[in-house]
C-alpha cells in the first residue's frame, strides 16, 4: 500500500488535471477501484485549526462587541467576589488566587488594575499596613440595582431553565452544567443554594444516580405545552389562533434567518439552491423526542442547529462561550463535533476565537456590534462599562469607535491575534476581503458550504 503522503500527492496530481473542467458539485477521483468525491477528500485530508478556518469569515462588528466585553467581564467577576464577602471588602493578597479567572498575568499588580477604576473600587491600608479593596458607594448601588434586575426577571429565567430541561433527553440536567449558563441567562449568585428551590412547580433537585451521575441534577417536575414552542415559531407567528396549552412538538419547516459576511455574496450565489433546499428541509422540534434520529443524518444535524438556535435565544446577549454548548452534547443529543457544525452554518451562527475560549453569536440578534433587543442586564452592564477607567482617547475603526485601552499589555488576551486596535492595513484585511483573493482564501469555506447544504 503506498505511503499516505505519496497517495495524497497522487490524488492531488489527478485533481490538477481536472481543474480545466467546468466547476460542478464535486470532482470525482478514481483510485484503486475506490471512488472519492473531491470535497470529501479535502475534508478528510485537510487539517486546519479552528482559528484558521474561521478567520476568513470574521465579522468585524461582532469582534468589536467581544473586545469591548473583555475588561467588563473582569470587573463583573470582581464584583461577584466582593459581594460574597461579609463586609464586601477583601485583602488584595487574597485576590491573587483569582489571577487566572481575571486573566491578569504576573508581574502586573492587581492593585494597579483596580486603581484604574476609581469610580468603582476603593483601596486602603489598615493599621498593620495590609492593603484592602472594596467597592465605592456608586459601585454598591450598581450591584444592588443588578440584584433587583435579576429578581424582576427571575420568572423568565426559570422558564428558560425549564425549557432547557424539556429539551433534554431525560428531562433532567446536571446542576453543574446549568451553572455554566448562570451569567448567560441572568441567574443569581445563589443559584444552587436557594434559587433552584424557589420554583418547586417547575423543577426539583435530585441526588446523583450513582455511578452514572457525578453530582446533583435538576429534574423537570411539570411539562408546560406553552413552553414547548420555539422562539423561531413565535417570531414566525405560526401558533397564532391556536391554544398554546394544546401545542405538541412536531416536525418544523421554518427557515433560519441568515446573515453572511458581505464578501461571501459572489461565492454564495452559486449555492443558493442548496441553501434553499436546506431551509425547506423539515426538522424535529428541539422539544420533541429525538431518540430515533440517526447520528450524522441530515435530520439529526438540522435538529442540532435548532437546539443551538433555541439555547442562544435564551441568553441575555445572544452570545455564549462555545464550551457551554458542548457540555450539553449528550443531554441534548447534539453531534460530537459540534464546533464543526457551528462553523459550517456561519450564516446562522458566528464563532469568534478571540479570548481563551471561543464564543458563538446568534447572527440575527445583532445589528452591527449591538444586540437588536437589549435585556435590562445588558443595559446595566453598559452602565458599568461607562465607569471603567481604562480609557484615554477613542480610536476609530471603520465606522465604529472603540475605546483605546491604556496599558494594553496588562490586559493581553488569552489567545493569539487578540488586539482589536488595528492599523489601516490590518483593518481592511479584517473588515473585508479583496475580491481578487476570494478564490484562494475561501476554498475551505466553499467546501464547508457544500458539506452543510448538499442534499
Amino acid at each position: 500500500m503506498p505511503h499516505r503522503n505519496v497517495r495524497s500527492k497522487a490524488l492531488l496530481g489527478q485533481l490538477l488535471l481536472n481543474l480545466h473542467k467546468p466547476f460542478t458539485n464535486g470532482v470525482t477521483l478514481n483510485t484503486n477501484n475506490n471512488t472519492l468525491n473531491y470535497w470529501q477528500w479535502r475534508l478528510m485530508t485537510t487539517s486546519k485549526r479552528v482559528q484558521d478556518r474561521s478567520k476568513r469569515k470574521r465579522v468585524h462588528d461582532l469582534e468589536v462587541a467581544l473586545e469591548k466585553h473583555k475588561i467588563l467581564s473582569k470587573i463583573l467577576f470582581l464584583f461577584e467576589i466582593l459581594k460574597q464577602e461579609p463586609e464586601q471588602v477583601v485583602p488584595i493578597k487574597d485576590l491573587d488566587r483569582y489571577r487566572r479567572q481575571i486573566n491578569l498575568p504576573r508581574p502586573h499588580k492587581i492593585s494597579a488594575f483596580l486603581r484604574k477604576s476609581p469610580k468603582l473600587f476603593e483601596l486602603y491600608k489598615d493599621q498593620r499596613g495590609v492593603l484592602w479593596c472594596g467597592m465605592t458607594k456608586l459601585a454598591e448601588e450598581l450591584v444592588e440595582e443588578e440584584g433587583k434586575i435579576i429578581d424582576e426577571n427571575s420568572d423568565k429565567a426559570a422558564e428558560y431553565v425549564s425549557r432547557m430541561l424539556m429539551m433534554s433527553v431525560d428531562k433532567r440536567l446536571p446542576l453543574e452544567k446549568i451553572a455554566h449558563f448562570r451569567r448567560d441567562i441572568g441567574l443569581p449568585l445563589d443559584f444552587r443554594s436557594r434559587w433552584v428551590h424557589r420554583y418547586p412547580e417547575n423543577f426539583r433537585v435530585v441526588r446523583p444516580f450513582l455511578p452514572y451521575d457525578e453530582g446533583e441534577n435538576l429534574e423537570l417536575v411539570d411539562w408546560n405545552p406553552s413552553w414547548a414552542i420555539t422562539e423561531l415559531e413565535k417570531k414566525a407567528g405560526v401558533i397564532e389562533g391556536l391554544r398554546s396549552c394544546d401545542h405538541v412538538p412536531r416536525l418544523l419547516s421554518l427557515a433560519f434567518p441568515m446573515k453572511f459576511p458581505p464578501n461571501y455574496k459572489k461565492v454564495l450565489s452559486r449555492y443558493y439552491p442548496q441553501i434553499g433546499n436546506f431551509q425547506k428541509r423539515e426538522y424535529l422540534s428541539p422539544y420533541a423526542d429525538a431518540r430515533d434520529l440517526k447520528a450524522g443524518s441530515q435530520e439529526f444535524d438540522k435538529r442540532a442547529v435548532a437546539v443551538m438556535h433555541e439555547l442562544l435565544s435564551f441568553t441575555i446577549e445572544k452570545r455564549v462561550v462555545t464550551d457551554h454548548l458542548t457540555h450539553f452534547r449528550r443531554e441534548f443529543m447534539m453531534p460530537q463535533k459540534l464546533m464543526r457544525l457551528l462553523l459550517r452554518h456561519f450564516g446562522i451562527f458566528y464563532v469568534s476565537e478571540r479570548g481563551r475560549r471561543f464564543s458563538v453569536f446568534l447572527n440575527e440578534a445583532y445589528e452591527g456590534s449591538e444586540p437588536i433587543e437589549k435585556h435590562p442586564l445588558v443595559v446595566w452592564r453598559e452602565k458599568v462599562d461607562s465607569l471603567i477607567g481604562y480609557r484615554r482617547k477613542r480610536k476609530k475603526i471603520g465606522t465604529l469607535e472603540l475605546p483605546d485601552i491604556e496599558d494594553k499589555d496588562l490586559f493581553e488576551s488569552e489567545s493569539e491575534n487578540d488586539s482589536i486596535l488595528l492599523d489601516h492595513k490590518q483593518e481592511q484585511t479584517m473588515g473585508s476581503l479583496e475580491d481578487a483573493s476570494l478564490a484562494d482564501s475561501l476554498e475551505m469555506e466553499i467546501e464547508e458550504i457544500y458539506a452543510a447544504y448538499q442534499d
